[in-house]
């Protein structure tokens, strides 16, 4: 589950991660009230506006507004709410702005130069270790920098059995350069933000630029979480942070039926049991000439009217040419499959694209004569090599 700046930051500070003090607005008052909050509580004279999206690259497409008044602060809310926000990370429609994050300015004079790091922690799963990644060269595309300049990419590989080490975070601190009381505030920045990935259940952190300022605090001056979905029922409190409106509706209206969806960019519709099943029901969507347009797992206990529902939500993307049901029936049974496409097909309505059901398990043969008796157009297939040629004689 992704969260927003504003979320990941208020967890990071729960870990004792230093992050600049801020306020969510929906309106430009709002933004208004929150600038005049932080002039009062932190002195600061200047401010960021900042779009809440789930995209990064927001300075690029104009999200992210450094602001010197309160009346900047006003102009600049108005003019990114509402806005459709275009960036590397979000398709070419952009993303729909609902609120902004006003935040204190951390750029201001002092005895040091100020220094922007680039900082994330994630999961090698080859080695099942946790990796620290980190660069000098914050504030820019990582993947730039590993392009253009890898020695300023250093990574530190924790054992999970025995965590963070404090050699490998004065390592840390020492690889960036930092002196004195940044060298010390890193180490402690380091440590906090290693507790709230392994606290948080996070798959990610990503934070860029950690930001070292003119008098050497460390600050996360901008955040982004990513948390297991699978450890949310040991988060509550954060699986009330999930934002519906920034995920595809589709997505969401699948996981109301507990199905597994991911939209694709291709042309054949997916409906399968079991993860291992669908990556090679997509290898053989691509071998026949098409490219799979969703992952749809019905799951092992799937019913016909979950499948029913399955039809109904790969029908909702217009570039689906062709749906391509494979199950293999070890608890789900596949006449229960065939009964949800044979209903799917009455209760929608006409479907006028091709339709290949592939069979095999548990009462596979009575699925089929399901299937092949019920006078709807749709192809049944017994192998997975029949099943890829009906999937090309349908796209040609």
């Amino acid at each position: 589950m992704n969260l927003h700046e504003y979320q990941s930051k208020s967890i990071l500070k729960q870990y004792g991660v230093a992050v600049p003090e801020g306020g969510l607005a929906f309106t430009e008052e709002e933004a208004v009230k929150a600038a005049e909050y932080l002039q009062g509580a932190t002195g600061t004279d200047k401010f960021v506006i900042k779009a809440q999206v789930h995209a990064g690259g927001r300075g690029k497409g104009g999200g992210v507004k450094v602001a010197k008044t309160i009346e900047e602060v006003r102009h600049y809310a108005a003019q990114i709410l509402g806005m459709y926000l275009v960036t590397p990370q979000t398709s070419k429609e952009g993303k729909f702005v609902r609120k902004v994050y006003v935040e204190q300015n951390i750029f201001y004079p002092g005895p040091t130069e100020p220094a922007e790091i680039y900082m994330s922690i994630l999961l090698n799963r080859q080695k099942g270790h946790t990796i620290l990644m980190y660069s000098p060269r914050g504030g820019m595309d990582i993947e730039a920098v590993a392009e253009e300049t890898p020695e300023l990419i250093f990574t530190e590989e924790i054992d999970p059995k025995i965590g963070l080490q404090a050699f490998q975070a004065r390592k840390v601190a020492f690889n960036l350069g930092l002196k004195d009381d940044a060298y010390k505030n890193m180490v402690k920045f380091v440590f906090g933000i290693y507790r709230a990935y392994e606290g948080s259940d996070a798959s990610l952190i990503e934070i860029n630029p950690v930001f070292k300022t003119s008098d050497n605090k460390i600050l996360a001056a901008d955040a982004k979480i990513v948390i297991d979905n699978n450890a949310l029922f040991r988060h509550p409190e954060i699986s009330l942070m999930r934002d519906l409106d920034e995920e595809d509706p589709i997505e969401v209206e699948a996981t109301r039926h507990d199905l597994n969806y991911v939209k694709l960019n291709g042309n054949v519709g997916c409906m399968v049991n079991g993860a291992g099943l669908a990556m090679a029901t997509m290898d053989i969507i691509k071998l026949s000439g098409g490219d799979p347009a969703n992952f749809l797992d019905v799951g092992g206990s799937a019913n016909a009217k979950r499948v029913e529902e399955g039809f109904r939500i790969i029908m909702k993307d217009p570039a689906v040419k062709a749906i391509l049901v494979n199950i293999f029936g070890g608890i789900v049974r596949c006449d229960r499959v065939a009964q949800g496409v044979v209903d799917a097909y009455k209760n929608i309505g006409e479907i006028n694209i091709p339709i290949i059901v592939r069979l095999q398990g548990t009462n596979a043969v009575e699925g089929k004569q399901l299937i092949d008796e019920s006078g709807l157009k749709v192809h049944s297939a017994i192998t997975l090599k029949e099943a890829a040629l009906l999937v090309t004689q349908v796209l040609n």
